[in-house]
């Protein structure tokens, strides 16, 4: 049966308005301009984007202070069309939340979506090496009992498309967030998780999935 492995921001949760807000926040605090800011490709833990803009500050101290302004806002943080079907259609046995935001984060942004936190989720405090190393997604699929084949990674930024073909599984680009190019290394590109919900449902009763 097939195991979904999910990405949180972008494919669960429309959190970009928050996403911004805190980055900006960050960039004005310590002199990165507006244009770098908005430049920047998310998908990746934050200590890693804030080393490569500010080599100069202490990576692990920023980080922890943009990750907890984001939790603190998610007023506007809403769950995609078709998050909460696939949480519950997948079950606890059979989907995992591989995300590079740190656990409080991501169950901030879970809780203000309405969605429930599955069994297995994989955050960036749980890793040595974020996205693009396939090490989350590896890891989500140990702890569901899964291989890595069997799985299905469900993906909006280059990164994370990234880590789920170094995973050796199949990799569905959402485009929520960047253009079909940007995603040209899935295997698959759909609108959003309803969509793909749909394809797969279509697929099923075909016998084709």
């Amino acid at each position: 049966m097939t195991v979904v492995l999910s990405d949180l921001d972008g494919v669960l949760v429309d959190s970009q308005a928050s996403i911004m807000r805190a980055w900006r926040w960050w960039g004005e605090r310590n002199g990165v301009g507006r244009a770098a800011i908005d430049a920047v490709q998310h998908g990746r833990p934050s200590g890693e984007i804030i080393a490569a803009l500010t080599p100069h500050l202490d990576a692990a101290a920023e980080s922890s202070a943009l990750d907890g302004r984001q939790a603190e806002d998610v007023r506007d943080v809403v769950a995609h069309p078709g998050a909460a079907d696939l949480l519950r259609a997948y079950g606890p046995d059979r989907i995992a939340i591989v995300t590079s935001c740190t656990d409080q984060l991501a169950r901030a942004r879970l809780e203000a979506a309405g969605l429930t936190v599955p069994a297995v989720l994989v955050t960036a405090d749980r890793l040595t090496r974020g996205k693009p190393d396939p090490e989350g997604y590896l890891l989500a699929a140990r702890e569901l009992g899964a291989d890595p084949a069997g799985c299905v990674v469900i993906e909006d930024a280059p990164a994370g498309v990234e880590a789920g073909r170094a995973a050796g599984m199949h990799v569905v680009g959402l485009l929520t967030t960047h253009a079909p190019d940007d995603l040209a290394a899935a295997h698959e590109r759909v609108a959003d998780v309803a969509a793909w919900l749909a394809q797969a449902s279509r697929e099923a009763r075909s016998g084709s999935r």
